[in-house]
């Protein structure tokens, strides 16, 4: 994704999250179905902070799209993404 100013403030935002504050996002996001450039830009930035800090997010983002249908929880010992039931 180009690197646009709005992607660019969304991903410093979320560079100074802690990891739960990030799936605190996430879940914030979970069950909304609008869809807006601005959503674009804030989910491939929070996408781009997970794997930026190693984290394996193959549970909700296939390499092109996010779903975003279940909320998630991390697992620190593997360092993992995971659906929560």
């Amino acid at each position: 994704m180009q690197q646009h100013i709005y992607y660019t403030k969304y991903a410093l935002q979320f560079a100074d999250m802690q990891i739960p504050e990030l799936v605190t996002v996430f879940n914030s996001q979970v069950g909304h179905t609008g869809w807006t450039s601005m959503r674009a830009y804030h989910d491939r930035a929070l996408i781009d902070e997970f794997q930026r800090r190693g984290i394996n997010v193959s549970s909700i983002y296939n390499g092109k799209a996010i779903s975003f249908a279940r909320p998630i929880g991390y697992d620190l010992y593997t360092n993992t993404i995971h659906i929560i039931s």
